[in-house]
């Protein structure tokens, strides 16, 4: 298995969704070798995890954000100022290197690489080893750039390698569309393997909500409207402030509170500022640990206007931890998803009115929740790992 992170080192969903399916895939009587760029401890004792160098966290993350590859030219400009001299190109060129290296003496029945920061690794084993390659796409560079107009290289590694693999998973029928329409991938290649959710697996709440002063408005008759993820263009925020603005004008008792770093984040800030609704939204920047799951928590409702999401898992946790959720129907997560808001992502007026109805109706709040917490229970990343230990099946032969 070649992967760019895991948790608690993960910067957004990438690494949660790995960490599961390696979970899941681990008690259906399989070895893994899970290699990621950097050295740490990760605390995980269901599947071997090894560093592909010898760098650290901090200094691996100094190379750039991994999800934005349309930032890469700019960073590029910039990263020799870093303490490693590293751009995020150089390192997935050193990775590829040292993958190469690592497994020369040993033998796999497949290899599993996830999304295009590890395919040239999993390509030059392809063809050092012949190995079967499966290419898990948890976005394609559209999605990531917000539109057809993202890094043209990173374009190209992705075409060459989907076309190169022995099989490609997408997470949803979403993201397959995208394979086949961006880079002509056959449909009959690209096996659909939703992310998921196990409620087992929550981590429970304590009576103590860390965000006090929401807590506090909330006391006084505030409600509360939670957006949680990367600040990026893909994600949509300008259109939920521009929403925002309108439900405020109308219910000034309504808070946003915008959870996440990106290099949106100061632009959010000015926008938000423009629209005369500072008072009402509060950007925390990037939480993890129980900050992160009391965000979720002080919500009376969560969004997600993405431009276009591959699959979009943080409504899935959102409603674990008790909000109901509004996506928009761009998301993958709509798939598997019924019992929530849809909107298309344009329509800053129907995503007002679908914000300001829930504000205003607790009826409707309480029935969309009790609802969707109710269609998780029948969700399992169990059932995502049934549908790739059969491609592992179908590529290693009767060695799995």
């Amino acid at each position: 298995m070649l992967g760019w992170e895991l948790p608690p080192y993960n910067s957004g969903g990438l690494g949660t969704a790995c960490y599961q399916l390696c979970k899941a895939l681990s008690k259906k009587d399989i070895d893994i070798e899970f290699i990621v760029p950097y050295e740490a401890d990760h605390g995980i004792n269901f599947m071997k995890v090894t560093a592909a160098t010898q760098q650290d966290v901090e200094t691996f993350l100094l190379s750039g954000n991994a999800y934005d590859s349309s930032y890469y030219e700019l960073w590029e400009k910039v990263s020799k100022k870093n303490l490693t001299g590293l751009s995020l190109q150089d390192q997935v060129r050193m990775y590829e290197e040292a993958v190469a290296s690592m497994v020369e003496d040993k033998e796999y029945d497949v290899v599993h690489a996830h999304d295009w920061l590890t395919f040239k690794a999993a390509l030059r084993l392809k063809a050092a080893k012949n190995w079967p390659i499966i290419l898990h796409v948890h976005s394609v560079e559209s999605d990531r750039a917000g539109s057809k107009n993202g890094n043209p290289l990173v374009m190209e590694l992705e075409s060459i390698s989907l076309h190169m693999a022995d099989r490609v998973i997408a997470v949803s029928e979403h993201t397959k569309r995208c394979i086949h329409e961006d880079y002509g991938v056959p449909l009959d290649k690209i096996e659909v393997v939703h992310n998921s959710i196990d409620l087992a697996d929550i981590e429970p709440l304590d009576s103590d909500n860390s965000y006090k002063y929401v807590d506090f408005m909330k006391s006084l008759g505030y409600r509360v409207v939670v957006s949680v993820g990367r600040l990026t263009v893909q994600k949509g925020l300008p259109n939920l402030l521009q929403a925002a603005a309108k439900v405020i004008e109308h219910a000034p008792k309504t808070l946003f509170v915008i959870v996440g770093s990106g290099e949106q984040y100061y632009e959010l800030i000015e926008q938000a500022a423009g629209l005369n609704i500072g008072p009402n939204v509060l950007f925390t920047d990037f939480q993890r640990g129980k900050t992160w799951r009391d965000a979720f928590a002080i919500g009376d409702l969560f969004v997600m206007p993405s431009l276009s999401e591959p699959f979009g898992i943080t409504p899935l946790e959102s409603i674990s931890y008790g909000t109901p959720a509004l996506i928009s129907k761009q998301s993958g997560v709509g798939e598997v998803l019924k019992n929530c808001l849809k909107v298309d992502y344009w329509d800053i007026d129907e995503m007002a009115n679908q914000i300001a109805n829930v504000m205003q109706s607790d009826a409707l709040r309480d029935t969309l929740e009790t609802n969707a917490l109710a269609e998780l229970d029948n969700l399992s990343w169990s059932n995502s790992g049934d549908k790739i230990m059969s491609l592992y099946r179908a590529h290693a032969g009767a060695a799995v």
